[in-house]
């Protein structure tokens, strides 16, 4: 049996076919996958950021309702590091708050109206989603880390 010439045009164009079919099948699902990825690594980054928000929003309460009763000069916020609770949409993340002092100005000090003093402290909290926050040993490929700092007068 003698194949005629338009048959055996045919097949090399089938497979042709069926290569750049596979081909763009295999494009389509690694796309797809970076894409999924991507998507939940910007999940993970929105929640860390608010995690980071709530330890801000922790230290300034700390500065603001017990920096008198410590007294001048003092910070209320220690090193203090913050596990999220369970059952919130920040579960497994962790906050790192600190507080530094800033020292009185070269003016000899920073008044308010009426004369009182007036301390600045600098929050800065650091959410990650691989404690402890910040993770220099070896984070990996998925850690996420968010770092804020709020300047706070009394």
């Amino acid at each position: 049996m003698r194949l005629n010439k338009q048959s055996a045009f045919a097949l090399p164009t089938a497979i042709f076919l069926i290569v750049m079919l596979a081909i763009l099948s295999a494009i389509i699902v690694t796309v797809s996958g970076l894409q999924h990825t991507s998507s939940a690594r910007d999940v993970v980054g929105t929640r860390t950021l608010q995690a980071a928000r709530a330890g801000i929003e922790w230290g300034a309460y700390k500065v603001l309702q017990q920096a008198a009763a410590l007294g001048a000069g003092s910070c209320p916020v220690s090193p203090t590091a913050i596990a999220m609770p369970a059952g919130t949409d920040l579960t497994g993340l962790t906050v790192n708050v600190t507080c530094t002092l800033l020292p009185p100005s070269e003016e000899g000090g920073r008044t308010v109206a009426g004369g009182n003093p007036l301390e600045f402290y600098v929050i800065t909290a650091t959410a990650c989603n691989q404690p402890p926050c910040p993770n220099t040993t070896n984070p990996g490929p998925a850690y996420v880390e968010r770092e804020l700092q709020a300047t706070i007068g009394r």
